[in-house]
């Protein structure tokens, strides 16, 4: 299995993420504060999760009920809790997440991310696609809408759909593939020094690794890094 270490390469924070989950989104802010505080840079890369693999499938219809399902009962109390527990942290910040009506292939958000970091322009495409999907108002399988939300951020989109269709997905696919093998498993995963933490209630053992382990470590708090982190 590659070492930490060597699936960060030169970078001092990689931090795994993707649209489709709630979690990531709320790691966005306290992350981004975190890194300013230590005075890093943030390497996002997308990492499409494959929820029905553990948690099945489902689909809810036009007035929200369930149309179709592959869930176990405990596989839909874990769902609902999930949801619960992210709406909590996103009342906190004035941020929605409504639960979302089918398992999303978000894998055309991770290459329009890709294209969007490759324009540096990434920030500005998080903080467009990230609330709109969350308030269901993006269908994120349709190229032409992601290059609406990439025009709406300001990211040239000449050449996007050829992207999609070629070195995007191939360098997509091949990231995903590598943090796997490499141990990430979801989203928010930080990959810092020669050590991998997922979840952003480990922002402050991150933030610690990043100063140079120095002094005692800290144990998970709710440290908020100018926002909200669980």
């Amino acid at each position: 299995m590659m070492a930490p270490s060597q699936l960060r390469g030169d970078h001092s924070l990689v931090v795994y993420i993707d649209l489709k989950s709630p979690y990531a989104y709320l790691a966005i802010d306290p992350t981004r504060a975190m890194a300013a505080s230590a005075g890093v840079a943030v390497d996002w890369r997308p990492f499409t999760l494959d929820i029905p693999s553990y948690l099945g499938s489902a689909k809810l219809d036009r007035k929200g009920k369930v149309e179709t399902s592959r869930r176990s009962p405990q596989q839909w109390s874990g769902v609902r809790y999930a949801y619960m527990d992210a709406r909590r942290y996103a009342n906190l910040t004035g941020k929605t997440v409504r639960g979302t009506v089918k398992i999303w292939d978000s894998s055309l958000a991770g290459i329009a991310m890709l294209w969007a970091k490759q324009h540096q322009c990434l920030d500005r495409y998080l903080d467009e696609a990230y609330p709109r999907f969350w308030r269901r108002e993006l269908d994120i399988e349709q190229v032409g809408v992601l290059e609406s939300v990439l025009q709406d951020a300001n990211v040239p989109t000449e050449g996007f759909a050829a992207f999609v269709d070629g070195r995007g997905r191939i360098e997509h696919d091949e990231l995903s593939a590598t943090a796997f093998e490499a141990g990430v498993f979801g989203v928010p995963t930080y990959v810092v020094a020669d050590e991998m933490w997922f979840g952003r209630e480990h922002l402050p053992r991150v933030a610690w690794l990043l100063a140079g382990a120095a002094g005692p470590a800290p144990d998970v708090a709710n440290r908020s890094f100018g926002a909200t982190a669980a």
